[in-house]
């Protein structure tokens, strides 16, 4: 099973002062809009979300049909494949993608330790 490209999603207090400290770590904006509340910064392979009053708690995020510069994979673990091998083996989904439709969709699952993990797929 490919998860896809991978990020961190970070929930931020304030969206240009995260912005500045990633960039001195060397990151630069590769995606998003300060005026949406959210940022895509990346680092080499490396992206990290800084989004502003979206969600509550920091997120793992992987997004099937990407790599890691946002382009579309030509093959690909469909997330509704995802979806149901994962329901095969016994893990509970907090959200679930439509499995009669096609294309984008999303679900949510937690880790044992409470992490929260979103598998967003966009194309």
């Amino acid at each position: 099973m490919n998860l896809g490209a991978f990020s961190i999603s970070l929930n931020v207090k304030d969206l240009k002062t995260s912005r500045d400290f990633y960039e001195k770590l060397g990151f630069s904006e590769f995606g998003g809009d300060l005026k949406k509340n959210y940022l895509i910064m990346k680092n080499g392979n490396a992206l990290v979300g800084l989004f502003q009053g979206m969600f509550e708690n920091n997120l793992l995020t992987f997004n099937p049909g990407w790599d890691e510069n946002a382009q579309k994979l030509k093959q690909f673990d469909d997330i509704r494949s995802i979806q149901k091998k994962l329901k095969e083996e016994g893990i509970s989904l907090v959200t679930e993608a439509d499995e009669s439709s096609s294309g984008p969709g999303s679900f949510v699952v937690m880790d044992p330790d409470g992490n929260t993990i979103l598998v967003d797929q966009h194309v």
